[in-house]
C-alpha cells in the first residue's frame, strides 16, 4: 500500500539562497549566517588557524629538572631572580586577561565564521599559556599567591593590566553595540589595545628578558616555553593586525584623523608603562640589559606596530638587541626549533627529509 504525500507548503531552500563570500563582513554582517564557514572570504584568517593548529604544544612536554636545580642553587643573583619572578607574575594574569577579552568581548562582535574559527583556537592557546605559568610555579615550588597576585600588588604590573582592563570594560557594557560609529571605533580601540599593545608590545619586553637567560644556558625549560609562547603570540599579533586592517578597510569612515591620533596616544602611553615595567624588573641591570636599553627597544617595536596598521612611527629608535632578531622578528620567527626533532609541531605536520 502506498501512502500519498502532499508537497510541503513551506518554501524549499534553493542554491540561489547560498552564501556569497562577497557578502561576508568582519563586523555588522546581518545578511550572512555566521555559523556557515564556507565559502571562505578571509583566507588569511583560515591560514592563521591552520598555523596555530600546526604549532600545538603543551607545557608539561618540557622538562624542568635543570631549572629546578638552578633555582634551588646559588647560581642566580637576587636581581636575576627578580626578573624571572616579575615576568612570571605579569604573564600569569595577562594571558587570562587576553583570553577573557577574546571570549567575552571580541568573539561576540566579529561576524565572520573563519575569523571566529581562529578566535576559538587562540582562546585555547591562551589557556595553554596560563597553564604554562602554573606549571612553572609548581615546578619551582614558588608561592602561587605571590606570583598570581602581582597584578594587584606590583604597581608596574598593575598599571599595565589596568590600562588593558579599561578597554575591555567599555566593550562589555550591556548596551554596547558596534552598529554605531562610536561603538565600532570602541571595538577597534579594544582590538588595537589587546593585539597591538598587549600582545605586540607589553609581552615583548618579557620575552627579551627571559630569553636572555636561555641564551646563557640558564633556566632553559622556562626559556623553551617562552619560545613556544612567543611563536603563538606572533600568530596572534599577525591575525589581530589583519583583523584591524580588514575592519578599517571595510569601514573607512571609522579611521578619522581624530581616531588615529587617539590610537597613537594610546600606544605612546603604553610605551611609557612598559618602560616603567622594564625599569622595575631591572633596577640595577643584569645580563647586559638595563632600563635605558628597553626604552629604545620598546619604542622601536611600537613604531613597527604602528606602521603595520597604517599609522606613522613616533619614536625613530633603533633595536638595541640585534641578537634577538632571529628569535623575535616577525619575518624570521618560524625557524625556532629546527634543532629539535619534534620541531614544536604535531607529528602529522613534521618533515623528515
Amino acid at each position: 500500500m502506498s501512502i500519498a504525500t502532499t508537497p510541503s507548503s513551506s518554501p524549499q531552500p534553493s542554491h540561489l539562497d547560498r552564501i556569497d563570500a562577497r557578502n561576508k563582513r568582519l563586523i555588522n554582517c546581518h545578511q550572512v549566517d555566521v555559523n556557515q564557514l564556507m565559502p571562505l572570504k578571509y583566507k588569511w584568517a583560515w591560514e592563521h588557524y591552520l598555523n596555530g593548529c600546526a604549532n600545538h604544544w603543551m607545557p608539561t612536554e618540557v622538562p624542568m629538572h635543570k631549572d629546578i636545580e638552578i633555582w634551588r642553587s646559588s647560581r642566580l643573583s637576587e636581581d636575576e631572580r627578580r626578573v624571572i619572578m616579575r615576568n612570571l607574575g605579569f604573564f600569569a594574569t595577562a594571558e587570562s586577561l587576553v583570553g577573557n577579552n577574546l571570549v567575552l568581548a571580541i568573539f561576540r562582535h566579529v561576524t565572520n565564521a573563519e575569523c571566529r574559527q581562529y578566535l576559538l583556537r587562540q582562546a585555547f592557546e591562551e589557556a595553554v599559556h596560563t597553564h604554562t605559568f602554573l606549571y612553572i610555579v609548581e615546578s619551582l615550588g614558588l608561592d602561587e599567591g605571590e606570583v598570581f597576585n602581582m597584578y594587584h600588588e606590583v604597581p608596574a604590573i598593575a598599571r599595565k593590566d589596568d590600562f588593558e582592563m579599561r578597554l575591555t570594560a567599555e566593550v562589555l557594557a550591556e548596551d554596547f553595540s558596534v552598529e554605531t560609529s562610536e561603538g565600532a571605533q570602541a571595538f577597534l580601540k579594544n582590538l588595537i589595545g589587546y593585539y597591538l599593545i598587549m600582545e605586540g608590545i607589553f609581552f615583548y619586553t618579557g620575552f627579551v628578558m627571559v630569553l636572555s637567560f636561555h641564551r646563557r644556558n640558564l633556566m632553559t625549560g622556562i626559556g623553551e616555553q617562552f619560545q613556544y609562547i612567543l611563536r603563538d603570540e606572533t600568530i596572534h599579533l599577525n591575525f589581530g593586525i589583519d583583523l584591524i586592517n580588514g575592519i578599517r578597510h571595510e569601514n573607512p569612515d571609522l579611521w578619522t584623523p581624530e581616531f588615529k591620533q587617539a590610537m597613537i596616544d594610546n600606544v605612546c602611553q603604553a610605551v611609557e608603562l612598559e618602560i616603567e615595567y622594564a625599569r622595575d624588573c631591572l633596577p640595577r641591570g643584569i645580563l647586559g640589559l638595563n632600563g635605558n636599553l628597553f626604552r629604545d627597544y620598546v619604542q622601536h617595536i611600537a613604531d613597527r606596530r604602528l606602521e603595520r596598521i597604517g599609522l606613522a612611527p613616533q619614536f625613530g629608535s633603533s633595536n638595541p638587541f640585534p641578537w634577538m632578531s632571529e628569535t623575535m622578528d616577525l619575518s624570521k620567527e618560524k625557524n625556532f626549533f629546527e634543532t629539535r626533532v619534534t620541531e614544536y609541531q604535531t607529528s602529522g605536520t613534521l618533515r623528515w627529509d
